[in-house]
This record gives structure tokens, C-alpha cells and sequence, in this order.
């Protein structure tokens, strides 16, 4: 009854929850933690290369790089520079992903509530604007990296496990590796769940290191990996653009959906969901859609195919074993793992539409950092980059013309005691301009009221 009373809070007054109860911290032994670290220094990071470099001109339109995204099946390309801004160390400005693509459409659909001094501040969203408003072709350069998740990051060919750590424990998905006959030319991506995935194997061959991740989760004390903190969630009433919005406001990947009033978890969407759903969508009625319509768009080839068991959403309880949450990653082929809970039985490892609450996540970051921690990686800190999204986009909230209290969201606080509620947006989500996929973004008379 408590938690139903919590999550029906319709503003965004904070009330406080029950912590967890303190739990025995499960920690390496010298001896073990130095036999993996000197494994792990032996095996070079070009080994791990899990997809190839697929360039595209400064100058290419941003709906054609997102179609060779589509058509390709790409997770990311890399934008070559415009030669105004050519560099000896890199051919390459930046790159260009799905957070982009639903940074870049969130902006289209809310361009109008920005304040003109937002915009003399930000030089690059103006950039964008200008280049909108002069015909619908918006070079990819302007919008490389415009979810500020997806930066440039360079490591030489003979670069480690303990180089990629020290890369993805700060936030980052991906690293382009160096050829060894040239600093410009590169054999290709690493990914950081390239990188978990190694870690999966590299247990099966090491007792001690299985041993580890087979504790408990709520076991785990080291900062990195924390089951209360940053459930970033919207309902499945929503509409694709909450979510989009959400997303790019908070700097994640992907949102937990929930179902009703008790916050109980119902599936997840993810900026790659929205790449796939938008893009490709000839209605201009599809930002305006519940997000409950919009998974069943998702779900409906997979389920044609294979049954559901290619599109489930797992959770994992705190008490189950980080092996089971890696395992669960790797097999749903996403970034992080919900943690569940129910008041009223024990919980288990299974998959979303049971009645359990969502408390908190596990990303692939989270585990590579306490990886990293146990490496003795130096400036570990898995959320700077959402830290610094989230303060770009509280700016833009403080100069808009509306309020951005916009998504039907709760977020818990990094206590883990706190959590707020706030309600849907009323206020409009319209395309004042050319912008590029113009035709699916609503219109003033079109959008949903």
C-alpha cells in the first residue's frame, strides 16, 4: 500500500523510502584480484574488435547516415571532418549513433520552446537550427555526438584490457583502435560490452574470478555498483516522445516502462527502439503514440519469428548473482539490467510482467567499473558523462519558454532514500521549421493535446 501511494504523487514532491539493510561487502582476495590483473594486462584490446569502421562524409545529411545505420545494421559511424576542421590526429570529427539520432529528433520536435538566449549560448544548437531553417539537409558533423554519450575515443593498437577499462569506467560505449601503420587508420570498434562479454568467458576459465560474480549483487559495496540510484522510468501511457525527451534529458540509453501505480516494471525502450520506430514511420502521428502501442510495434517481428523470446525485458533481483546479471545482458543484447522488488514475496531472477517494483539498475558500465576498481584504474566515474547531459539539459529547461517538467518520470535520487514523480506535459511539441523527417514530428495542428 505504501509504495502504490508513492508512485501515484502526481508532482514532483519527493517522499522518503526504505534503504536497504547494510549487507556483508564481498571483496577479492590480494592474491586473486593480482593473478586477474595481470591476465587481464596481457590481452590486447584489438583482440575484442567487434565491429568495423564505416565512414561517412561531414557533409552527409543526417536521415541518410540514420538509413546506413538502419540498413546496415550499425551500432555507430564515424563522421569524417569537415576540412575546415581537418586534424593530423584523426580524420574523423566525431561519431554518430542512435542517442544522437533521438537527440537530434527530441530537439526538432521541442525547437520551439528554446529561449533565443539558450541558443546564443549554445553555439552548436544554433548551428542546428540555421542549418534547418535553410533547407531540410542537416549535415551529420552539426550533430555528432549531440547526445554528449557517444564522444571520440582513440587507444593505440597494442592497448589493453586495462586500457578499455580506464576508457569505458568514465561512461563511454565504444573505442576506435589504431592499425600499428598508422595513428589515422583503424582496424575498428571496440564495444564495452565487447568487453563483458570477454569478462563472461574469461570467468569460465578462471575459478577465482567465477567465484567473484557469483555473489550476490547487493554484496558487491564498491561505488560502481549501486541497485538504488538512477531508475530513470515513464509509464506505458506515455507517449514515444516522453520517452525521447526523457532519454535525452537524462543522458541514459533506454527507460524502464511501468505499468500502473505501483510502479510495476511492464518492458524498457531504448534510443535504438526509437531509431527503428521513427525513422522508418510514415505517420506523423507516431511521436504522439502510448508507449504501450509502440512496444507492441517493437515486439510484433520478433514475435513473428522466434516467439517472444527474442524481445524479453529481465530483471534480476539484489540478491542475484552478478553472474546472472551479466549473462542477462549479454543474451537481451542491451546496456543494463533492472533490479526488482516485492513487498509482499521474495523476490527472483525472471523476466518483467511479474509484479515486482523497480528499485534500481545494473548497467554494463557499472560492472566494467567495478572491474576497473579492482585494476586500480584511476578516476573511476561511470556517470560524468550523464552528470554533465543532465546539467546541459537542466540549461536548456531553465531558458525555455515551458516548463520541461515534461515526462511522466521517477527517478530515484543518488541516496537511494528519495524518490519523485512528475507528471505528464501538457505543454506543445511542435516543428517550427524544415527541419529533416519533418513529417513525423506533430505539428501544431496534429499534436496530441
Amino acid at each position: 500500500m505504501a509504495q502504490n501511494k508513492r508512485l501515484s504523487i502526481s508532482s514532483a514532491r519527493s517522499v522518503a523510502v526504505r534503504s536497504p539493510s547494510p549487507i556483508a561487502a564481498s571483496v577479492p582476495s590480494t592474491a586473486d584480484s593480482d593473478e586477474w590483473v595481470k591476465a587481464w594486462q596481457g590481452v590486447l584490446a584489438n583482440d575484442l574488435i567487434d565491429s568495423p569502421v564505416v565512414a561517412v562524409d561531414a557533409d552527409t545529411t543526417v536521415e541518410d547516415a540514420c538509413e546506413l545505420l538502419l540498413s546496415k545494421d550499425l551500432a555507430c559511424l564515424a563522421v569524417k571532418a569537415p576540412a575546415d576542421r581537418s586534424s593530423s590526429k584523426s580524420p574523423f570529427v566525431g561519431l554518430f549513433d542512435f542517442a544522437d539520432v533521438n537527440a537530434f529528433l527530441t530537439l526538432a520536435a521541442t525547437r520551439h520552446t528554446l529561449h533565443p538566449d539558450y541558443l546564443r549560448d549554445n553555439p552548436r544548437i544554433h548551428q542546428i537550427v540555421e542549418a534547418a531553417k535553410s533547407g531540410p539537409d542537416v549535415p551529420v558533423y552539426l550533430v555528432s555526438n549531440l547526445s554528449e554519450k557517444n564522444p571520440l575515443e582513440i587507444l593505440p593498437h597494442d592497448a589493453t584490457i586495462i586500457s578499455l577499462l580506464g576508457v569505458f569506467c568514465k561512461g563511454t560505449h565504444r573505442v576506435l583502435i589504431s592499425s600499428p601503420s598508422s595513428s589515422t587508420e583503424f582496424l575498428g570498434f571496440v564495444s564495452d560490452r565487447s568487453l563483458l562479454s570477454w569478462f563472461s568467458k574469461h570467468a569460465q576459465e578462471t575459478p577465482s574470478f567465477a567465484k567473484f560474480i557469483s555473489n550476490p549483487l547487493n554484496t558487491l559495496s564498491l561505488p560502481s555498483i549501486n541497485l538504488y540510484v538512477s531508475v530513470v522510468a515513464t509509464t506505458s501511457t506515455a507517449t514515444l516522445l516522453d520517452a525521447m525527451r526523457l532519454m535525452s534529458d537524462q543522458g541514459v540509453s533506454s527507460v524502464a516502462v511501468i505499468e500502473g501505480e505501483g510502479g510495476f516494471l511492464h518492458s524498457a525502450i531504448s534510443v535504438t527502439d526509437i531509431g527503428k520506430v521513427v525513422v522508418p514511420s510514415q505517420s506523423p502521428q507516431i511521436l504522439s503514440t502510448p508507449l504501450h502501442q509502440v512496444i507492441n510495434l517493437i515486439k510484433e517481428p520478433y514475435g513473428a519469428t522466434d516467439g517472444n523470446e527474442r524481445y524479453p525485458v529481465y530483471s534480476a533481483s539484489p540478491n542475484s548473482p552478478l553472474s546472472y546479471a551479466i549473462e542477462k545482458i549479454l543474451a537481451t543484447n542491451s546496456h543494463r539490467l533492472f533490479i526488482t522488488s516485492d513487498s509482499t514475496r521474495p523476490t527472483s531472477p525472471g523476466i518483467s510482467g511479474k509484479p515486482n517494483h523497480v528499485c534500481g539498475i545494473v548497467s554494463v558500465v557499472d560492472i566494467l567499473s567495478l572491474f576497473a576498481r579492482i585494476a586500480n584504474v584511476p578516476d573511476v566515474d561511470p556517470t560524468r558523462m550523464q552528470r554533465h547531459r543532465r546539467a546541459s539539459s537542466a540549461s536548456s529547461s531553465l531558458s525555455s519558454r515551458s516548463s520541461m517538467s515534461g515526462s511522466d518520470a521517477f527517478a530515484r535520487s543518488r541516496s537511494g532514500s528519495r524518490t519523485s514523480v512528475s507528471s505528464p506535459t501538457k505543454s506543445g511539441t511542435s516543428l517550427d521549421g524544415s527541419f529533416v523527417w519533418a513529417d513525423r514530428v506533430p505539428q501544431p495542428s496534429t499534436e496530441k493535446k
